[in-house]
């Protein structure tokens, strides 16, 4: 465990042959990378491979479970239909909640974003809203029309929880690009962040180490507070 550096392991999204490559090809947005680095800790980024996951969870001494264009597989929490607006990535999935749980089970650090926070939901025993238009009606554009380097809505944050001493504030402005969102968790987790509109936004687990997840995208820094909530994750594991 590093102590002035840490190694942070990002997952990267997967993407079927066409594009970038005429074959299956990785990519990760470079501001994940900058701003683990910007607060302190060197990003690597985990390819795929199930068969490893024991050797990075040993390895790298916090987790960022990235976002990306699709959806947590709803038979993973409990449900018996799939809403057609969803759409999964079984491979990554199954890797992100492999990285999760032995995470979790090592108790090292973890930050869940966008999609993340959804599937470190779902590993937590939490369930997921399929889709917001049709479970949980909004005026509020939870996938913004304008770039996703700009706000698009507010979020209150509850005063005392982790979240709240992280950023010193209650109220943000974020970024959010998702059409699911937590619905429910168990008891032992705390919900942190809320959309006006009442979707969940943020959640915690204060029995860990640090283990937060957002539903807005921070490492595109759109406020200070997202500046502090990648450099508290960092510190964390530090230690």
């Amino acid at each position: 465990m590093s102590t002035s550096q840490p190694l942070i392991g990002i997952t990267a999204d997967s993407e079927a042959p066409g594009g970038y490559s005429k074959f299956p090809w990785y990519a990760l947005r470079q501001n994940y990378c900058d701003a683990v680095r910007e607060a302190g800790g060197v990003p690597i980024m985990l390819p795929h491979e199930l068969s490893l996951v024991a050797h990075y969870a040993n390895l790298i001494d916090g987790l960022v479970v990235s976002g990306g264009n699709f959806d947590v597989d709803p038979k993973l929490f409990g449900a018996e239909t799939r809403h057609p607006k969803v759409t999964v990535k079984e491979g990554r999935t199954d890797f992100e909640m492999g990285m999760t749980r032995a995470m979790l089970t090592a108790d090292k650090p973890i930050l869940g974003i966008c999609g993340g926070q959804q599937l470190l939901a779902v590993a937590l025993g939490g369930t997921l809203v399929q889709h917001i238009p049709d479970e949980q009606p909004s005026n509020i554009a939870h996938e913004q029309p304008n770039p996703r380097n700009q706000a698009g809505h507010d979020v209150a944050i509850k005063i005392g929880t982790q979240l709240h001493k992280i950023t010193g504030e209650t109220r943000l402005p974020v970024n959010s690009a998702h059409h699911q969102a937590v619905k429910d968790v168990p008891a032992h987790l705390v919900i942190d962040a809320v959309a006006d509109d009442g979707v969940i936004e943020g959640i915690e687990d204060p029995k860990r180490k640090f283990c937060i997840g957002v539903q807005w995208h921070p490492e595109f820094h759109i406020s200070p507070a997202d500046a502090k909530l990648f450099a508290a994750f960092v510190a964390a594991c530090r230690t």
